[in-house]
C-alpha cells in the first residue's frame, strides 16, 4: 500500500529522554456537546517504545463525523491512529508523522502542544534543491518525475518533466538554469522503492511497504538530505 509521511524538527532540543517523559502516559478526554448529543472524545499516546530508530509510538485521536440516520444527521465518533517516530540526527531531534500532509501538520501541532504547551515547538524541515538534485542523479535511470519551482519564465510558477533518465536530457539541463527542484519521484537504489520527496519533507512510498520499513527508509535516506 502507498504510505505517506512528513518530517519535522523540534524548535527546542529536548532529547529523546525529554520527549519520552512528556509523552509517556499522555491521555486527554474531551466532551462534545451539541443539542441532545453528547460524545466523549479521547486523544492518547499509545505503544511508546524505544527502538533501533529512536522513540516510536502511535497517536490515537477521536474526531466527530456527521452521518445520516433515519432522516436526520447525527454525530458519531471515529478513531484515527497515526504512527510517529522521534529520532536523533546530527544532534537534532527530528519527527516523522506517518500521515498525509494536512493531517500530519495537524498532528505535529498536537504533539507540539503536548511537548511544549503550545504550537510552534515543532517546525517543518527544508531539503535544499541541490540535495534533491543529487539524490535523483545518483540513480538517473530510476528517476520518474522532477518538479521545478521558482521559475523565471513569465506566467509559469511550476513545471514538471516526466520520463526515465531525465538527468541526461537537454530539457532537464535547461530547466536547472531557470528554476529549482522542489519534488522528485525516483527509485531508491538501496531499497528499490519508488518514492516521492518534496523540499518541505513530505515523503511518499508508492511501493508496497510496511510502516517500520517506511520509517527506516526515511531515517536512512531522507534525513541526510535535510538542511539542519
Amino acid at each position: 500500500m502507498v504510505l505517506a509521511g512528513k518530517v519535522y524538527k523540534l524548535a527546542e532540543e529536548l532529547g529523546l529522554e525529554g520527549v519520552e517523559e512528556r509523552l509517556k502516559g499522555y491521555r486527554r478526554e474531551e466532551e462534545f456537546s451539541e443539542g441532545d448529543h453528547r460524545l466523549e472524545l479521547l486523544t492518547e499516546v499509545e505503544r511508546l517504545s524505544r527502538t533501533s530508530l529512536g522513540l516510536e509510538g502511535v497517536l490515537s485521536y477521536d474526531r466527530v463525523l456527521w452521518i445520516p440516520r433515519r432522516g436526520e444527521i447525527v454525530p458519531t465518533v471515529r478513531t484515527y491512529t497515526a504512527p510517529f517516530l522521534f529520532s536523533t540526527f546530527r544532534g537534532q531531534t527530528l519527527l516523522v508523522v506517518v500521515e498525509k500532509k494536512h493531517r500530519a501538520d495537524r498532528l505535529a501541532d498536537l504533539l507540539s502542544e503536548i511537548l511544549f504547551e503550545g504550537v510552534g515547538g515543532i517546525l517543518e524541515v527544508r531539503i535544499p534543491p541541490e540535495n534533491l538534485q543529487h539524490y535523483h542523479e545518483e540513480n538517473p535511470e530510476g528517476t520518474k518525475v522532477v518538479f521545478f519551482q521558482d521559475l523565471d519564465f513569465p506566467g509559469i510558477e511550476k513545471l514538471s518533466l516526466y520520463g526515465e533518465s531525465l538527468s541526461s536530457t537537454s530539457a532537464y539541463d535547461e530547466m536547472l538554469g531557470h528554476g529549482k527542484i522542489w519534488y522528485v519521484v525516483v527509485t531508491s537504489k538501496r531499497y528499490g522503492y519508488v518514492v516521492g520527496v518534496t523540499g518541505d519533507g513530505i515523503v511518499t512510498v508508492f511501493s508496497r511497504c510496511e510502516v517500520e520499513d517506511f520509517l527506516k527508509y526515511v531515517v536512512e535516506e531522507v534525513f541526510p538530505l535535510i538542511s539542519l
